[in-house]
């Protein structure tokens, strides 16, 4: 199976996460050559905080994070893309010098913006909107950025209060939310995911479709009432 797309962070990163959330293991030389290739695109024009660079096509033909919800705007593209890299590379885990070199790099750009931010008054544990910090916590939760415990805690905080009364949030992609949330070990995040619950059960129930967005929303449904 091929995984890195050279016209598309996007499409490269979505493959690795289609890998990672189905629990299909790489070769060592589709790994190798994927996280080479993500760290390549590091600090590069147009790139958010000096993390990874998205591709003109990704910017020109847009993109959808990994539950199929669109990213509105080019610098979320640039910010989500650059997080969700960050990310793959942790899990990745490749020992070779030029790839952790460049996470290390992009890890304290990211880590800059995020100090930066929350020094301006931000709300606490948000970054942005609420889809730039679902990327946020999925970075934080695999131990990329400083104190995660504490942004984490305090990002489910904040979630909570933004709830709308039917079991979504307000801001919040409802699905990419979740998916950050299965992945955080808090009762917080449990307390957030119970409060979901009854939109995932009606999905389950409702949904007919059977396209690739379709198939992950109902893994995911599935995996966040087993948790609840």
């Amino acid at each position: 199976m091929k995984i890195v797309n050279s016209n598309s962070l996007a499409s490269t990163l979505d493959a690795v996460n289609e890998a990672f959330f189905c629990g299909r293991s790489l070769s060592k030389s589709q790994r190798e050559e994927t996280a080479k290739w993500i760290a390549g695109r590091q600090g590069r024009p147009g790139s958010y905080a000096d993390i990874f660079a998205s591709t003109e096509n990704d910017l020109k033909e847009g993109v959808r994070v990994f539950t199929g919800e669109r990213l509105r705007s080019q610098a979320a593209i640039r910010h989500i893309l650059g997080e969700e890299a960050c990310r793959v590379l942790i899990l990745l885990d490749i020992p070779i010098a030029a790839v952790q070199n460049a996470l290390n790099r992009a890890s304290r750009g990211m880590m800059n913006a995020l100090t930066r931010s929350e020094a301006g008054n931000s709300t606490p544990g948000m970054y942005c909107c609420g889809t730039c910090t679902c990327s946020l916590w999925r970075h934080l939760v695999v131990g990329g950025l400083e104190d995660a415990e504490r942004r984490l805690a305090a990002g489910m905080k904040t979630l909570k209060l933004h709830r709308d009364g039917n079991s979504r949030w307000r801001r919040f992609p409802f699905y990419y939310t979740l998916l950050a949330l299965s992945e955080i070990d808090l009762p917080s995040a449990i307390e957030e995911m119970r409060y979901a619950s009854p939109v995932c059960e009606r999905y389950l129930r409702r949904s007919l479709k059977d396209d690739k967005t379709a198939r992950r929303r109902r893994l995911l449904a599935e995996r966040i009432l087993e948790k609840c």
